[in-house]
């Protein structure tokens, strides 16, 4: 598991964009949000207000993808970015998402917060090996993978 952790620090300990998919009454809900990940958990700056933390409320089940990757978890509002809870994940996130942190956040905002997705499953690869993951179970499989897949610019 220890490799399949380090390639995944590698590749989304950062500021990445990913499809969130949430329910909305027994139907999809999708949308673009950035992301940054520790410890097995995506974290995502919002509003409390926005549908997806509204529907995340009401199934905490959610899906994320990127290109060729994909992850599955439960998502929690953890609550405001001044929360003393959030202090340690609120500077990282400031550093992970300086260029915009401050311009589309209003941190004055009592409905601003913070959502963590644990991951429960969760496929990746890099360097021509893919990686299934259940974070539930702290187990990975590793397997040759050829990313051929060509994406638009």
């Amino acid at each position: 598991m220890g490799t399949a952790m380090d390639v995944m620090a590698e590749l989304f300990s950062k500021d990445c964009i990913f499809a969130l998919a949430t329910v909305n009454g027994n139907k999809p809900s999708v949308r673009m949000i950035d992301t940054y990940y520790e410890d097995g958990a995506f974290y995502v700056v919002t509003y409390a207000r926005s549908a997806k933390v509204k529907e995340l409320e009401s199934n905490e089940k959610v899906a994320l993808c990127s290109q060729a990757y994909r992850f599955d978890g439960v998502a929690r509002n953890i609550g405001h970015p001044l929360a003393p809870e959030n202090s340690t994940i609120r500077k990282k996130l400031i550093q992970v998402f300086e260029p915009w942190y401050f311009r589309h956040n209003n941190e004055e905002d009592e409905a601003m917060c913070y959502v963590r997705i644990e991951l429960q499953q969760g496929f990746f690869h890099k360097d021509g090996t893919g990686y299934n993951v259940d974070f539930k179970n702290n187990k990975a499989e590793t397997f040759p993978f050829s990313f051929d897949i060509i994406l638009p610019e």
